[in-house]
């Protein structure tokens, strides 16, 4: 199987949350989104902006601006001193989101992650049709927006998730990577700062064709060890693999309805489209030892409950958890009716999921902060 990957074109997706500070205070009070605004430091104590939305943008602010330039060039800039509490469990909102369509994420920062979906089979395989979901999820599930880029490699899809921000969504595929890589300027290439910029300026490299013509001595004179990755960049290289050490928790599936689920049938119907999904997710996992089951339910009101059951229950005797034979109506339908019986039978949202215990031995858990 590795023998095959290596010659077909991963998918990778690059996930960026859009002025995500910013963007969290706008969510949380509405009479801001109108304002230009930004997230940092007061004047007074020499602060610095965090992040700033795009009204601000459009007066010129940006991030690690000092915060009394930043008042300079906009004067009815609203400044807000940041929550990162707040941000930390957004972010954790998010990402598992990302965990429902694969284990292959890294997370870089707070507010942006890699994902491999190479080998998904949800969405018949579709990046594009995976990155619109997880669009339309995070907004609907969290009340942000994130930009997403789709390519062959790691450092394609982060340009590609910079070039329809924000809220973008754009794919380069790789037969037209040879098209589209000469004409990009060397400023998008990550890594290239104001300095090197200015250094390849000075040499009249401008674009990624002005720096294809430099061979890879040349570079690696003049740049070191980051010689050798302008070359590759410039050619729309990039080996990096999507690289996690997260060990996964749970196996889950849900679905937001576009028009409330307001009778049982239907209900059963939503569960019993939910089931293979989650039987086509959990494979992989047979040999880890499932501790409990859930189902999630958010009501029209967005009022949410989950109820979750050990496999010591009555209902859930006799489950081997090295199958997927055990997935099925029987194991999660007193779960959802129990969830269902918390409200009203007014149904926005249904989930169901496995947790799974710790695999044997020592592990490594990612600090995300």
């Amino acid at each position: 199987m590795d023998g095959d990957r290596k010659n077909k074109p991963r998918k990778i997706i690059h996930a960026d949350c859009d002025c995500f500070f910013a963007a969290v205070e706008m969510r949380d009070n509405p009479a801001l989104r109108d304002k230009p605004i930004a997230v940092g430091g007061s004047a007074d104590k020499r602060g610095v902006i965090a992040t700033c939305n795009y009204a601000a943008r459009a007066f010129g602010v940006h991030s690690a601006m000092p915060t009394a330039q930043a008042l300079k060039l906009c004067p009815k800039l609203v400044l807000c001193s940041g929550r990162m509490d707040e941000y930390k469990a957004t972010a954790a909102r998010i990402r598992a989101i990302f965990y429902q369509l694969t284990d292959r994420v890294e997370v870089v920062s707070i507010d942006e992650a890699y994902l491999d979906v190479s080998n998904v089979s949800d969405f018949q395989g579709s990046a594009t049709r995976m990155a619109q979901w997880l669009k339309a999820e995070v907004q609907q599930q969290v009340g942000v927006t994130i930009s997403i880029g789709i390519a062959s490699n790691k450092f394609l899809a982060k340009v590609a998730s910079d070039w329809q921000k924000p809220d973008g969504l754009f794919v380069i595929h790789p037969d037209y990577v040879a098209d589209f890589i000469p004409s990009l300027a060397v400023g998008r290439i990550h890594g290239v700062g104001k300095v090197t910029e200015e250094k390849l300026k000075k040499r009249g490299i401008l674009t990624c064709a002005d720096l294809q013509t430099l061979p890879m001595t040349e570079l690696s004179d003049v740049f070191g060890k980051f010689g050798i990755t302008l070359y590759q960049r410039a050619r729309g290289d990039d080996y990096r693999e999507v690289v996690t050490e997260r060990i996964r928790k749970s196996v889950s599936v849900e679905r937001t309805f576009s028009q409330n689920i307001s009778d049982s049938h239907q209900l059963q119907l939503a569960l019993d489209k939910l089931l293979p999904i989650l039987t086509q997710r959990y494979q992989g996992y047979e040999s880890r030892q499932v501790r409990s089951v859930f189902a999630k339910v958010r009501f029209a009101d967005f009022t949410a409950t989950t109820v979750e059951s050990t496999l010591n229950t009555a209902h859930l005797t006799g489950i081997r958890s090295t199958t997927t034979d055990w997935i099925n109506a029987k194991c999660f339908q007193p779960l959802v009716q129990e969830a269902v019986g918390r409200g009203d039978l007014n149904i926005r949202l249904l989930g169901i999921g496995v947790r799974l215990r710790d695999p044997e031995g020592p592990c490594e858990q990612l600090s995300l902060f």
